[in-house]
């Protein structure tokens, strides 16, 4: 009887941490969407094949565009989703999204882009 509540115990637990993994990864998921992480990455990205375009020339105009074919918001957001879960507590994660939907995230996150491309720009001079 003892092993039986032992394993039902233990069994709960899991279930319980696994939930608790799982609210926090949705959560991680709805700040990236906040964020716009995905859209970003792949902003950052073009304009990166941009440059690289220039530093390889002889590379087929093909290869370009099949690699953008490629890039999906989805995979680069769940390619991230596991290093915010390693240094952001769930709380951190519920105040991000707290300042993401406050209107001076939303400020930062509407002028991210050009900020980014500005920053990029001087990084080159």
């Amino acid at each position: 009887m003892k092993k039986s509540l032992l394993i039902l115990s233990f069994c709960i637990l899991s279930l319980s941490a696994n939930a608790q993994s799982t609210s926090k990864t949705e959560k991680i998921n709805q700040l990236m969407e906040l964020m716009g992480s995905g859209k970003m990455a792949i902003q950052m990205m073009n304009q990166m094949m941009e440059s690289f375009k220039s530093s390889y020339s002889k590379v087929n105009d093909t290869f370009w565009e099949d690699f953008k074919k490629e890039i999906k918001a989805e995979d680069i957001t769940n390619m991230i989703i596991p290093i915010y879960d390693k240094y952001y507590t769930e709380n951190d994660i519920d105040q991000l999204i707290a300042f993401y939907n406050s209107p001076i995230g939303k400020k930062m996150i509407a002028t991210m882009p050009q900020v980014m491309q500005e920053s990029m720009v001087a990084g080159q001079a």
